[in-house]
């Protein structure tokens, strides 16, 4: 167990994210109250409401005025999940704390199992989920957008291991400081360090349909790419002088070939076809480092990660 944890009850936050989930917050919020009693230990829920458009953030503040536990905070527009976190996290106070999402996919009972195994020395214990109760059409390509991240990034990513864990306030506080602009939290985990491992956990079933569509997990993939790996760029280079040796390659053949007198009338055909195809990787390695720029631009800009529009008392 790290050495700045007291023997004394610590004071566990969990910190959940909340966008669309009406019907999943009076089990989600009694569940943790059972969960979070039976560990003997104090603790705060902080729900951060993402600009939900349903009854949520009221469902927030009743039970809140009910429980003095219960910290809510609602965001003045949809930021995004892994902003909201942020949000939760700059709130939290405790010396653990637990992220998990809102939908119950997340179940709050695991709780206990991750407690029990980060007392064994480690500031981070990731839930990896076992049995997977999302359809076909969800896992393969989540497993799919994880692998490609893992290559473009650089870094090994578990398709089975998302945001749900504990983690200990020197992880968090490292996490903190990283302020840029896109923010994916397993990734911005990993790279803080520290002892990390993993507990198998029991996967629940969404109370809600899920927000990540096929399209916004391929600009997520996109954004995480540009911000933490510079491989694309690496794959850009690799590849124009692969086509750069092809092409002398070809030229040389087709000086001998017009050295010996086999081509008489050059063809207008592979002209045309040359010249688009070159054009084509052109703008799109333009295309690449313009995303950079654009991200850098971004960054310089060092607007706020979130504005609070109001929150409990």
């Amino acid at each position: 167990m790290p050495s700045s944890v007291p023997s004394s009850p610590l004071l566990l936050s969990v910190v959940s994210p909340v966008y669309q989930a009406e019907q999943a917050l009076d089990e989600l919020i009694a569940r943790l109250e059972s969960t979070l009693t039976d560990l003997l230990v104090s603790y705060e829920i902080i729900l951060v409401d993402d600009g939900s458009k349903d009854t949520s953030w009221a469902n927030i503040c009743r039970h809140a005025a009910r429980m003095p536990q219960v910290r809510g905070v609602r965001l003045s527009r949809n930021f995004g999940q892994h902003h909201a976190i942020t949000a939760g996290l700059d709130l939290s106070r405790g010396e653990w704390v637990v992220v998990l999402d809102c939908d119950l996919q997340d179940q709050p009972e695991e709780i206990s199992q991750l407690w029990g195994k980060a007392q064994e020395g480690y500031e981070a214990v990731l839930a990896r989920r076992g049995r997977r109760t999302d359809s076909v059409f969800t896992v393969w390509p989540a497993r799919a957008f994880y692998a490609v991240l893992g290559y473009l990034t650089g870094q090994a990513q578990d398709p089975e291991v998302g945001n749900f864990g504990i983690y200990h306030r020197r992880l968090i506080d490292t996490v903190l400081q990283l302020r840029e602009s896109t923010r994916y939290f397993p990734t911005m985990v990993r790279w803080a360090g520290f002892r990390q491992t993993s507990l198998p956990v029991q996967h629940g079933r969404s109370q809600r349909p899920t927000s990540y569509s096929l399209g916004r997990r391929l600009q997520l993939a996109l954004d995480i790419m540009l911000s933490y790996s510079d491989k694309p760029l690496r794959l850009a280079v690799y590849f124009g002088l692969l086509l750069a040796s092809g092409a002398f390659g070809l030229g040389i053949l087709m000086l001998i070939r017009a050295l010996q007198g086999q081509i008489v009338v050059l063809g207008y055909a592979s002209l045309i076809v040359s010249i688009c195809f070159f054009s084509g990787v052109l703008i799109t390695v333009l295309g690449i480092v313009g995303l950079y720029v654009g991200k850098t631009f971004e960054g310089v800009r060092a607007r706020p990660l979130y504005v609070v529009a109001e929150h409990t008392a």
